[in-house]
């Protein structure tokens, strides 16, 4: 190494030369250069000033500094060594909660700033051409990948991201052989060179190295918050990997020899880190070889210090002879086009300008930016043009209307945005849609609705005035009448349906039948049954996805979707709608992706929004709520000492009975046990009340008539804006009407084949409820829970073709907890003779459901049979006529609970005519709850003009009942 750094010339060393002994400026030609003064040619010494002259000495003592900051280096790698040859193994898969995703963040972040090497190890199995997300590690703000492992089956690689130490993101392509093949395969990825300017990477598949890396930008600093990091896994990040992950492991530091024991490969011992002794004694060895080296070097440095002098003087003799060089570095121009080139004393003796707007690069050499990869400042990414120097917008797209935008490099791009707004076409296109019709507009478009109010017809035929009472401006008949104008003026009420309920009396397209009676509702010429837009004229019965709804009136028209539920209302169905509740969140994103909840808060942590959370304190991702009562498992105690259906851990008032849970102070304590509802200081009952307005805040107790209810509350009790006479609940301000548009389906059988799933269709406003299929027990059940109501409603059965049971239901607590209604046509042993037999008898039955085993085939039979199911079900009344419903015929129910006493009486009307009454009945297995309607392999059936109240006063009958019990006992 002497040789190599310190070796003088052999003309220059022993006898040295002096400047008297050259002959002027031809000491020019008559020197050699020197092999040690490379860097410094003699033909061109005149040119460098004597500052350039020293640039062998200072190589000297570069390679002075070098030495020692390798012996440095050399020290640190040893004190180091253990800590750095130490591995800590971190299970991905075991990674919970925060608390533990904090804590595997804290020591990543820790180690990464000593060790060496990190090793991500994993044994998975993916289907052919299929990947996903493998481990992420993002920034929970901005979403940045600090570190991202995908696999893509498709192209045979492994896709690693993450972010440069400039914040940019960087991507290594990795190859591998045929990692997605069905097949338990294990994978080790080694990121190497952490510590150093450049890191590598090495890819083994099944213990083999498949590929690398090397020469690799270095990675960013996880940052110290913890909490602002978030781990995913293949298990549960966005991109879901679409197979299974055996083992999931990260190694911080160690070697790859230990990295190999995490997934059984028989790797050589550790290369990289000999034993701290062995390395300890070759270290001394080569610190006592750099202690030789630094002393001749000590030397080559005088004697080149020497030589240097002697050059010097010689090159101010050659000035003096007046030898220069003309020769500009700046001639011709090596710059980019345009660019300004100045000369500078520093290699390579120029300088260029920075680089025009909108390009990148040195000065010599320039690039144009892609700003539309960098910024996408365009509205849409594709309608962004990369151009020489800058990028250009292509006009908004159609539907859309803004300024088009053009600029320079990337922060214009970054600072300005393409703006194109919504067009409303409703608003600026003339007659979009035929008068009087609805015209809807859409993101970039439109779409025409049905005929405005008090207009029939259609977007072909055209919307015309409906000769009805809509026009008089009032409606002087029943709502469930039918108003038409007869002649010029005569006003006549009248059923569009005299034979079948339809409490809404829709009528599609006007022509005075109803859609429930009406043989083609839509009046296309195609009949109900064969038209798979029964409702809206389409004549083409075009049906792009194959589901039974034609385009016409599928909310989804090219993506199959048999249910059309659209929980926005926003005409797109939930199965194409990439915002299903509307709530500007996307379903990718919303942790309550069918319940509006913008804010997004998510107490528990468990990806679950709070607003659709049945544990919002309990973290519980699965969300199960086996028992249907809408708390889910893990937070479910099932200890309710009232028994109104909520449990004591919810129960504004755990021991008073009330299912309504009804607080109107939002103090915690529910009305039924609370002495100031409104907590406006005037006790409900006792001195110095009784409060006046018991649920509306008025301390002054005002009644200005003196009636005894105070002017606050004066015809509207609850505050609620609509009167008591019209109030469905007049002391509940959260109940105004009867409304069963939102439900819960509750099936009774879930497990095998036996029969499909109820089929619901809600109408007129939620009071009319219609199921169409030959089902399984099903429950449609309203969220609405009550205290003592009064449930009324009319059942029809709109077929002869099946004679099984229908019925209501009231109470329902949970799937194993409520009271069922139903009746029977005809006498039938159910077919599933297993676990037991099951014989059903006609007559309408009042049964108790408390049920050990909760849905399934012993609810199923126990439902079915007609008597006691010891342990499932209690038969309370049944009717001792012993007789079916009849096909095609209307009835109507009235049913009374006051859970608070267990008084129940159910009475059955057909047309005016009772038919069926239980009488006074006392049970309390149910002390209240929701209310909604029951089938059991009955199709097509109406429950129509269902109405409900809010009712907790004392029946007369019960006090006559009770006496009559006193007087037996």
């Amino acid at each position: 190494m002497g040789k190599v750094f310190g070796a003088a010339h052999p003309k220059l060393r022993g006898s040295r030369a002096r400047p008297a002994d050259l002959p002027g400026c031809a000491c020019l030609n008559s020197l050699t250069t020197p092999p040690a003064l490379v860097s410094v040619p003699v033909e061109e010494c005149s040119s460098h000033t004597p500052t350039h002259v020293h640039k062998p000495c200072a190589l000297r003592m570069d390679m002075v500094r070098f030495v020692l900051n390798l012996l440095l280096a050399s020290a640190a790698v040893l004190l180091g060594l253990t800590r750095a040859s130490e591995m800590q193994v971190i299970d991905m898969l075991e990674l919970h909660d925060a608390r533990q995703s904090a804590s595997a963040v804290g020591k990543m972040s820790g180690a990464l700033g000593f060790v060496s090497d990190l090793y991500l190890v994993s044994t998975l199995r993916l289907p052919p051409k299929l990947g996903g997300v493998l481990l992420g590690v993002y920034n929970k703000g901005d979403n940045r990948k600090y570190l991202e492992v995908a696999l893509m089956g498709k192209v045979n690689k492994v896709l690693v991201r993450y972010v440069r130490k400039d914040g940019k993101l960087h991507t290594v392509n990795l190859q591998n052989p045929g990692l997605s093949d069905g097949r338990t395969q294990s994978l080790i990825l080694r990121v190497g060179g952490l510590q150093r300017n450049h890191l590598h990477m090495e890819l083994y598949v099944n213990c083999r190295l498949a590929d690398s890396a090397q020469v690799l930008p270095s990675m960013v600093q996880l940052p110290a918050e913890a909490e602002s990091v978030e781990i995913r896994n293949g298990q549960k990040a966005y991109a879901r990997l679409q197979g299974s992950v055996d083992s999931l492991k990260l190694a911080l530091g160690g070697s790859i020899a230990k990295a190999g024991i995490l997934t059984d490969c028989p790797f050589q011992g550790d290369t990289h880190f000999p034993n701290s002794g062995d390395h300890t004694k070759a270290l001394i060895g080569q610190l006592i070889i750099f202690n030789q080296i630094l002393g001749e070097l000590r030397e080559d440095i005088r004697e080149q210090v020497k030589e240097m002098s002697l050059i010097r003087n010689t090159i101010l003799e050659c000035q003096v002879c007046g030898f220069h060089e003309t020769h500009s570095r700046c001639e011709p121009n090596p710059c980019y086009k345009g660019l300004a080139c100045t000369e500078t004393r520093e290699y390579p003796g120029y300088r260029c300008g920075a680089c025009p707007d909108g390009m990148t690069g040195n000065g010599t050499h320039c690039q144009d930016i892609d700003e539309c990869a960098l910024a996408r400042p365009c509205f849409s990414p594709e309608g962004c043009v990369n151009t020489a120097k800058g990028f250009t917008c292509e006009p908004c797209p159609v539907g859309f209307s803004g300024p088009l935008l053009s600029g320079l490099g990337v922060e214009f791009a970054k600072s300005h945005k393409q703006k194109c707004r919504d067009v409303d076409e409703c608003a600026v296109l003339y007659k979009a849609c035929v008068p009087n019709s609805v015209c809807i507009n859409t993101e970039g478009s439109f779409r025409c609705g049905p005929c405005k109010e008090s207009f029939v017809g259609n977007q072909t035929v055209g919307c015309f005035l409906r000769r009805s009472c809509a026009t008089l401006g009032f409606n002087p008949c029943d709502v469930n009448a039918h108003c038409v104008i007869k002649g010029a003026a005569r006003v006549s009420c009248e059923d569009n349906c005299v034979n079948t309920p339809n409490s809404g009396q829709e009528d599609a397209d006007g022509d005075g039948i109803g859609d429930q009676c009406d043989e083609d509702a839509d009046g296309d010429g195609i009949k109900n049954v064969e038209d798979n837009c029964r409702l809206v004229p389409n004549k083409d019965q075009q049906n792009s996805d194959t589901d039974s709804y034609g385009d016409t009136c599928d909310n989804c028209p090219n993506v199959p979707n048999g249910s059309q539920k659209d929980t926005d209302g926003n005409g797109a169905g939930d199965t194409c709608d990439n915002d299903i509740d509307g709530d500007g969140i996307p379903n990718v994103l919303d942790n309550c992706p069918k319940v509006p909840n913008p804010m997004q808060t998510d107490r528990d942590g468990d990806r679950v929004g709070d607003a659709c959370d049945s544990c919002p304190e309990v973290n519980d991702p699965m969300q199960s709520d086996t028992d249907n009562d809408l708390v889910g498992d893990v937070c479910d105690t099932n200890q309710d000492m009232d028994g109104d259906g909520h449990q004591d851990s919810r129960d504004n008032c755990p021991d008073v009975p009330n299912s309504s849970q009804l607080d109107s102070d939002n103090d915690g304590i529910g009305n039924e046990c609370d002495d100031d509802d409104d907590n406006d200081g005037i006790p409900d009952a006792r001195p110095p009340g009784p409060d006046n307005c018991r649920l509306i805040p008025n301390p002054s107790q005002t009644d200005t008539n003196g009636n005894g209810i105070g002017d606050m509350c004066e015809n509207d009790f609850d505050n609620d804006s609509v009167i008591d006479l019209i109030d469905v609940c007049p002391e509940s301000a959260e109940v105004t009407m009867t409304d069963f548009r939102n439900y819960q389906t509750v099936i009774l059988d879930p497990e095998g084949d036996a029969q499909i799933e109820p089929k619901w269709i809600v109408l007129n406003r939620g009071m009319e409820i219609v199921q169409t299929m030959n089902s399984d027990p099903g429950l449609a059940i309203g969220y609405t829970a009550f205290n003592g109501v009064d449930f009324e409603g009319t059942f029809h059965i709109n077929t002869a073709t099946d004679d099984d049971y229908v019925g209501f239901i009231f109470g329902y607590q949970d799937s194993s907890s409520f009271y069922v209604v139903m009746w029977k046509q005809t006498e039938q042993t159910y077919w599933q003779s297993l676990p037991f037999r099951a014989m059903a008898q006609p007559g309408l039955q009042l049964k108790a459901v408390k049920s050990r085993t909760g849905p399934g085939e012993y609810l199923r039979n126990a439902l079915w049979h007609t008597g006691d199911t010891p342990g499932e079900v209690t038969l309370l009344w049944k009717d001792p006529r012993n007789v079916g419903w009849r096909d095609k015929t209307s009835y109507r129910w009235h049913l009374s609970h006051r859970p608070q006493m267990g008084y129940i009486k159910v009475r059955l009307y057909e047309g005016m005519t009772l038919v069926a009454d239980s009488g006074v009945l006392v049970d309390t297995s149910m002390r209240g709850g929701r209310l909604g309607v029951f089938c059991f392999s009955q199709e097509q059936i109406i429950w129509s003009n269902l109405g409900y109240r809010c009712n907790d006063t004392v029946p007369e009958d019960y006090e006559f009942y009770r006496k009559q019990i006193h007087i037996r006992v």
